[in-house]
């Protein structure tokens, strides 16, 4: 298995924003070879931000690269910029080869 994370520091008051444009979104991976599950997690608060993480576990990394190169990875994140206020930085992504 394989586990696909993007980190994304949120400005202080638009935490209730960001998980809204999560939740409404189309993700379109439910249909997608290999998918498994998808999770958004909430971390601490600091000073500026509060820190998140979208969580994707996929039955290998291939299957996660052949997503990142379809169609419905564009769809998914088409119109990512128009919410650019939010975010204090670019998302950090994190992949991880499931060894246990």
């Amino acid at each position: 298995m394989y586990i696909a994370m993007n980190r994304f520091k949120i400005s202080l008051g638009s935490e209730a924003a960001f998980e809204k444009v999560w939740h409404d979104r189309d993700s379109h991976l439910w249909d997608v070879p290999g998918f498994k599950n998808f999770h958004l997690i909430k971390g601490e608060t600091f000073e500026d931000y509060t820190l998140y993480a979208s969580h994707s576990t996929w039955e290998s990394k291939e299957s996660f690269n052949i997503w990142t190169k379809s169609e419905a990875f564009r769809q998914a994140h088409k119109g990512a910029g128009e919410n650019r206020d939010m975010y204090l930085g670019h998302p950090v992504f994190e992949g991880f080869e499931v060894v246990l």
